[in-house]
C-alpha cells in the first residue's frame, strides 16, 4: 500500500518574516520535518534565535537579515540561499504586517507599506525563488500565509484583506502559470492565533468573546497548528496539491464575522 512520506530530508527551505510568531514557528517545525532552514527578516537578533532552535534538531539554519520588499536584497538572498544550499525545495511566504486604519483614514504611505510588506514581497521572492526552482529537476513547492481576511470581511482594514485577498489570487496564477515546471503553488489562510502580534487584541475579553463567537471550534489556534499544514503542503504527501488556500480557522469562514 502506497503511503506518501510527510518528511522533509534533504530539502531546502526558505521562510520569510522567521524572526518571530508564525514565521519562528514554521521555520522550526520544516526542520522538525527534516528540512534544512533559510531564514530572512529584517531583524538579525530575532532570525539568531530562531536558527539556535533549529540547529539544535541537528539541522542548518542560515540567517539571512534581509528586506523582502527590496529587490536587489532580494535577489542577493535567493543567490546566496542557492550558493549555500545547491537548491531551493520550499519558499514560505510569511513576511506581513497591518495598520489597523479604517478605510476613510487610510494614507497613502500606508496603503504602500501594508501592499509592498504582504504582496510585493511575496511575489518577488515568488519570482526570484521560482526561478531557481524552474532549473529543477525537482520543481518546487511555494506556500503564501494569506488569511481569512482574503475570504471574508473583517475588522483587519481594508488594506490588509485587499492585500490577503491578492495573495490568494495570486497563488492560482503561479500555480497555473508554474505547474509546468513541477511547482506546487498554495497558500495557507489562517485566523487568530496566539503570537507577540496578536497578544494585545486576545487580552481584549470583549473581542475575543466575539472571535469565538464566530469559530466553531470555539477556541484560539495555536502555533503548531499551523506547522502541520505547511509540512504537509511541502512534503510528497500534498505533491497533487497545488493552486489552493487551506483555511486553518476552526471552521470560522463557515460564515462571516
Amino acid at each position: 500500500m502506497f503511503l506518501p512520506s510527510f518528511q522533509l530530508e534533504g530539502k531546502k527551505a526558505i521562510v520569510t518574516g522567521a524572526g518571530r510568531g508564525i514565521g519562528r514557528a514554521l521555520a522550526i517545525g520544516l526542520s522538525e520535518a527534516g528540512a534544512d532552514v533559510a531564514l530572512l527578516s529584517r531583524t538579525e537578533s530575532d532570525l539568531e534565535e530562531t536558527a539556535e532552535a533549529i540547529r539544535a534538531l541537528g539541522r542548518e539554519a542560515l540567517v539571512k537579515p534581509t528586506n523582502v520588499t527590496d529587490r536587489n536584497q532580494v535577489h542577493n538572498a535567493i543567490t546566496e540561499i542557492q550558493a549555500n544550499f545547491g537548491k531551493i525545495d520550499i519558499l514560505v511566504n510569511n513576511a506581513g504586517m497591518n495598520i489597523r486604519s479604517k478605510a476613510l483614514e487610510v494614507t497613502d504611505e500606508e496603503w504602500e507599506t501594508i501592499v509592498d510588506t504582504n504582496l510585493k514581497s511575496a511575489f518577488m521572492m515568488s519570482q526570484e525563488a521560482g526561478k531557481v526552482m524552474k532549473e529543477q529537476s525537482s520543481g518546487g513547492r511555494i506556500i503564501n500565509i494569506s488569511s481569512v481576511a482574503g475570504h471574508v470581511a473583517l475588522r483587519t482594514g481594508v488594506v490588509y484583506a485587499a492585500t490577503k485577498a491578492a495573495l490568494i489570487q495570486m497563488t492560482k496564477v503561479l500555480a497555473m502559470e508554474w505547474g509546468q515546471y513541477g511547482i506546487n503553488v498554495n497558500s495557507i489562510g489562517p485566523w487568530y492565533f496566539k503570537t507577540p502580534l496578536t497578544e494585545k487584541l486576545l487580552a481584549d475579553e470583549s473581542y475575543v468573546k466575539d472571535i469565538l463567537g464566530v469559530t466553531p471550534l470555539k477556541r484560539i489556534g495555536e502555533l503548531p497548528e499551523l506547522v502541520g499544514p505547511v509540512v504537509f503542503l511541502s512534503s510528497d504527501a500534498g505533491s497533487y496539491v497545488t493552486g489552493q488556500t487551506l483555511f486553518v480557522d476552526g471552521g470560522m469562514t463557515i460564515h462571516g464575522f
